[in-house]
């Protein structure tokens, strides 16, 4: 029996479909496979990494498998290596290439670029670090930082950051739910809310913080 099949006679997980074929990959690759779905995920954003995500720590949770802290660092280098695709792709083309390119592509519009284009505008490190924990803006934050040329050194300090606070949560998640991994769902408006207010907290306490000591100063 291949895990896939234990996955779905334990769990109810589909054999077909999006969510099947994230599982199949998981099962064939391994690790491998949990850092190519990440990444493709934030390319393409063909299935919403609140289901690859906990569907990656319940298989972690399966004896035999991969560790939680190895899908955890795998499904982050994922992330992290399509954001830098995204962020060159951005950075070489422009922006007006780059919308009408993505454009294209499934599930992607113009609308849902611009809005990341307005939220970098506002501030361009706690966009990047903040966006990656936003449905819609997540994988398309990378466009206006290449655009407008961020340092790659800051890019990746808060695409790293924000991947890496996304991904644990949403993986432990699954890891504690087990064969009910899929219940995660039920609180995902939740836990994003949480994870947001969380770091929107910690940035605006870093600014005060700041600015206190330029005034002590």
């Amino acid at each position: 029996m291949t895990l896939l099949t234990a996955l779905a006679s334990a769990s109810g997980v589909p054999d077909s479909g999006l969510a099947g074929f994230v599982a199949d990959t998981m099962n064939s690759l391994g690790l491998l496979g949990v850092g190519l779905i990440l990444a493709v995920e934030t390319i393409l954003p063909f299935l919403p990494s609140e289901v690859a995500l906990p569907l990656a720590g319940f298989t972690a949770s399966v004896p035999g498998n991969f560790s939680v802290v190895g899908a955890i660092i795998a499904a982050t280098v994922g992330s992290v290596g399509g954001a830098l695709i995204l962020y060159w792709l951005s950075r070489v083309f422009g922006l007006d290439r780059t919308r009408a390119l993505l454009s294209k592509v499934p599930l992607v519009t113009a609308r849902d670029i611009d809005k990341g284009v307005a939220w970098f505008a506002r501030n361009d490190a706690a966009a990047v670090l903040l966006g990656r924990m936003v449905p819609a803006i997540r994988s398309l934050i990378s466009i206006p930082a290449g655009v407008e040329k961020m340092a790659v050194g800051r890019f990746l300090f808060y695409t790293l950051a924000g991947s890496l606070i996304w991904n644990t949560a949403w993986i432990v998640a699954g890891y504690q739910l087990g064969s009910n991994w899929e219940k995660v769902e039920k609180y995902a408006h939740w836990l994003k809310y949480g994870l947001v207010i969380s770091i929107v907290a910690a940035v605006a306490w870093f600014v005060v913080y700041k600015l206190r000591s330029r005034r002590s100063a």
